[in-house]
């Protein structure tokens, strides 16, 4: 864990890649708070299973989305994909202990992020481990550092030959050539951490906020696309995922945000804790 202080800070960016996001700029007011150095891991979240006996969201439906390429090629070519972006696959028996359906596991990769984890499932963890989700404020606020960056770790790109998070490599949705050796989630302490000693704050897996989803727009597709989000009771997520492109999702940039319903599922959406300020 690490203790911040806050103070004035922002969220967004004077320059929005992705608009109808609601990236645009506006100050906030940040409390000291602590945050963890890394998302929560398998193993971290088992452990608070095998205590409580707690189940998630996706062990109750019996399904989540898992990305194709997690697949293998029989259930890769019998089960549903997703219309409008046929790369995510309905798979029956996915969830956080069997992230690409009923014939895997976690067992190797214990020191991943966990995922396949609704907000609803995420704020029963943070309850159990003494912590919350952050707001967004404090989420860019600890990604950010003191700097007016792009990135955690400045204002470049993340370079394909050397990459500095996990993000796709290649062309998506059909070649990712796995540079940084991750075809999906790394180690939470994979790469190099922020000035605040913080891993993998952008990249690997999305995380869920505490903060509703909304932009801030009179447009009539700002309104739209609020009205959306509070018939879904839609959450904020930040940081992007290890399928992530600047061709496609730009969104590994420290202003990017998403939003989805609280019971959302996916092999590429995880958290990590905040706390209240000592």
């Amino acid at each position: 864990m690490v203790w911040l202080g806050g103070g004035r800070s922002y969220c967004g960016t004077a320059r929005p890649t992705i608009k109808g996001d609601g990236e645009e700029y506006r100050s906030v007011r940040v409390q000291p708070f602590g945050i963890d150095r890394f998302a929560v891991t398998n193993a971290r979240f088992l452990a608070f299973v095998e205590q409580t006996g707690y189940r998630t969201e996706a062990e109750a439906y019996d399904w989540s989305f898992v990305f194709k390429d997690a697949l293998d090629p029989v259930t890769r070519a019998s089960t549903r994909r997703v219309a409008e972006v046929q790369w995510w696959h309905k798979v029956d028996g996915a969830n956080w202990k069997r992230p690409a359906g009923p014939k895997s596991s976690i067992d190797e990769v214990m020191d991943h992020p966990v995922v396949h984890v609704s907000w609803n499932d995420a704020v029963a963890f943070a309850e159990w481990a003494g912590g919350r989700l952050l707001t967004e404020g404090e989420w860019e606020f600890a990604a950010r550092g003191d700097k007016d960056v792009v990135y955690p770790w400045g204002n470049e790109d993340s370079p394909e030959d050397n990459p500095r998070c996990n993000i796709w490599q290649g062309s998506f949705p059909d070649r990712n050539l796995a540079t940084d050796g991750h075809e999906g989630t790394a180690p939470t302490n994979a790469f190099e951490p922020n000035g605040y000693g913080l891993y993998n704050m952008v990249g690997n897996t999305w995380e869920w906020c505490t903060d509703p989803f909304r932009v801030k727009s009179l447009a009539s597709a700002g309104k739209a696309r609020n009205a959306m989000a509070r018939r879904e009771g839609e959450r904020l997520l930040k940081g992007g995922s290890f399928l992530c492109h600047r061709s496609y999702c730009h969104r590994y940039r420290i202003a990017a945000r998403m939003g989805r319903s609280p019971n959302s599922t996916t092999s590429h959406i995880g958290f990590r804790l905040g706390y209240d300020g000592r």
